[in-house]
């Protein structure tokens, strides 16, 4: 008796068919080729995980430039000030505190200033 393509194969189909919900045409309901459009999907999906941690780290640098330079030193001289300070605190709550607390901010912008000596 020979093996026959039923419930193992229906339930591999299903799980391409459920991943490629969302996608136009036949990428949505023809199983060869949403079974590509899902392998693409997934390579895409896994670089932009990592893309995701690089972004945030540019949109922190970004906010707290913006900040410090309108306080009248630039961001490597911050953060060469915070590290001469043995100031331990990372770009993203310094981002938020420009964001939600600038008087908090402006306190680490006096420790770096006092550290670089401007």
């Amino acid at each position: 008796m020979r093996a026959r393509y039923t419930v193992a194969g229906r339930e591999r189909h299903k799980q391409v068919l459920k991943r490629a919900k969302g996608f136009l045409a036949s990428r949505r309901y023809r199983i060869k080729v949403a079974k590509e459009a899902v392998l693409h999907a997934m390579r895409h999906e896994y670089v932009g995980r990592k893309q995701k941690k690089r972004d945030f780290r540019a949109l922190w640098i970004t906010r707290l430039n913006a900040f410090v330079r309108a306080e009248g030193i630039t961001y490597s001289r911050f953060i060469n000030g915070l590290n001469k300070s043995k100031v331990d605190i990372n770009r993203k709550i310094l981002a938020y505190l420009a964001v939600t607390d600038p008087d908090a901010l402006r306190k680490y912008v006096e420790i770096a200033k006092a550290a670089v000596g401007k």
